[in-house]
């Protein structure tokens, strides 16, 4: 790929030179000056009430999955280490710790955790480590609020082989069906009614083990794609569980609905992709979109008419109806990372399946910012978790601080940071700024690696990783790669 047009944040040495490119580009970003710690009335330090629980700060630590369980969906050491990072980084919102397949037919991989009855003993493991690292680094887990993710990957299932994708999908999409193979003729990709009945007892039982485990919520995961995002665009699909949006939403609200009746003191929170696009692909300098047809109807939080604008008048109903059925929090993200990476989480280095960026990055962080912001305008009595966050490096800690003291977010959440930089939330509680050489710079080898069926984590920064025989395998991937882009 060749190389980005756009200047690395690494570059901007102070908050000024940082405010100047926003300018540049048309931006306007909150952002403060200093870092302050705790002690010196950091608004990340201030508690939250969510639900029934309360959390100690304002830093949350997003699903980050490894493909690094065994084949029985079962912890391997990789995994319970990521997991003890987590806890060690400070944060008091631990959303999901991983998406956690509630059948082994929903995989997006071979090596993917599983919520299911097999492995109970295994996610006991995982919440044990986790909550020891924790109470070890911070003094105390009475605050902390850990819960597990729940999901079928949907249209991105490969529970058997690395390679072959078996996909189950809400409906046909003209554009993303051919991608994975599949025709649309294929009725066999579809769930049948009969099936989602099935799937939500899944989501029941897998809710029902995270609470015998001792997790305090799920997460009934809606976003990047799987297969309760793809509902929410389901126009398409004939039957209760399409057409309009009360159709569209019915499986997600009826999942909803049983894991509120079936565990009571379970809270349950969502992850939503708020907006989406258009999928994008590689072209000559950067990615474009594919080719489309109006109205388009195959988008959740798009215009039909420009499915590259959004348009949140259907995200903005649909997370009023999680409130009213006692979600007791939102976490907000955008697009996919199979389809529309730039959206969903801004990178300056693409993953090696990816494009170059077709906007500065710093555009889709500000996009998703402003976005979230107005939802919590508009609906201001629910917890929102704000996601794509790590782009902004060393900056992140002091726009964090801002736009959580200005009400336009509750909690900031650490996704790609945290493989880096683990204790990043804590470091900067107690006034401290972030480790310069553990800073993530996006080099998206923790997309990469998972895309060539290796393990994911930061090979570049995590000295565990990078001494790792599967960096060699990382390397090797990326050279193949590399060296069919140039043939082509």
């Amino acid at each position: 790929m060749s190389k980005t047009k756009y200047p690395k944040i690494a570059q901007f040495k102070t908050v000024e030179k940082f405010a100047e490119r926003l300018l540049e580009l048309g931006l306007s970003l909150p952002c403060d000056p200093a870092i302050l710690s705790a002690e010196n009335g950091s608004p990340l330090a201030k508690p939250l009430q969510i639900g029934r629980l309360e959390i100690g700060n304002r830093w949350c630590i997003h699903p980050m999955e490894g493909w690094d369980a065994n084949r029985d969906g079962t912890p391997t050491a990789h995994t319970i280490r990521r997991w003890q990072r987590f806890g060690q980084s400070g944060a008091k919102l631990i959303w999901g710790g991983e998406a956690a397949a509630v059948r082994p037919d929903g995989r997006a991989n071979p090596n993917q955790t599983l919520a299911t009855s097999s492995n109970e003993d295994g996610l006991r493991k995982l919440l044990f480590a986790l909550e020891e690292a924790h109470q070890q680094a911070c003094g105390s887990t009475k605050d902390l609020l850990v819960g597990l993710q729940l999901t079928h990957s949907g249209r991105f299932c490969k529970p058997h082989d690395h390679q072959r994708w078996e996909s189950r999908i809400a409906y046909h999409h003209p554009i993303l069906d051919p991608k994975f193979g599949i025709s649309p003729n294929d009725i066999s990709r579809l769930f049948t009614d009969g099936e989602l009945d099935d799937l939500i007892d899944a989501y029941l039982a897998a809710a029902k083990l995270a609470e015998r485990v001792g997790f305090r919520f799920v997460d009934v995961k809606a976003c990047h794609g799987y297969l309760l995002h793809e509902f929410l665009s389901a126009r398409t699909r004939p039957g209760r569980f399409g057409g309009d949006l009360y159709g569209r939403t019915l499986l997600l609200r009826t999942i909803i609905e049983r894991i509120r009746e079936g565990c009571p003191n379970l809270e349950v929170g969502v992850r939503l992709s708020l907006f989406d696009t258009v999928p994008f692909q590689p072209g000559d300098s950067a990615g474009v979109p594919a080719q489309w047809e109006t109205p388009y109807l195959y988008g959740f939080g798009c215009s039909q008419s420009n499915p590259l604008e959004m348009d949140l008048t259907e995200p903005l109903e649909v997370i009023r109806m999680l409130s009213d059925l006692g979600v007791s929090m939102v976490n907000l993200s955008a697009g996919s990372p199979y389809y529309n990476p730039h959206i969903q989480r801004p990178a300056i280095f693409p993953p090696s399946d990816g494009y170059q960026p077709p906007e500065d990055p710093l555009v889709g962080v500000v996009r998703q910012i402003n976005a979230v912001a107005e939802i919590k305008r508009l609906i201001p009595q629910l917890p929102i978790v704000g996601s794509g966050y790590t782009y902004l490096q060393e900056f992140l800690p002091l726009v964090a601080q801002s736009v959580v003291r200005e009400q336009m977010v509750d909690v900031v959440g650490l996704g790609r940071m945290v493989l880096s930089h683990p204790t990043l939330p804590l470091d900067t509680l107690a006034g401290r700024q972030p480790t310069r050489k553990l800073v993530c710079r996006t080099f998206s080898d923790c997309t990469t690696a998972p895309r060539n069926g290796i393990i994911s984590g930061c090979y570049p920064l995590d000295e565990y990783y990078k001494a790792l025989p599967e960096r060699q395998e990382l390397l090797q991937a990326k050279e193949l790669s590399e060296g069919t882009e140039q043939a082509e």
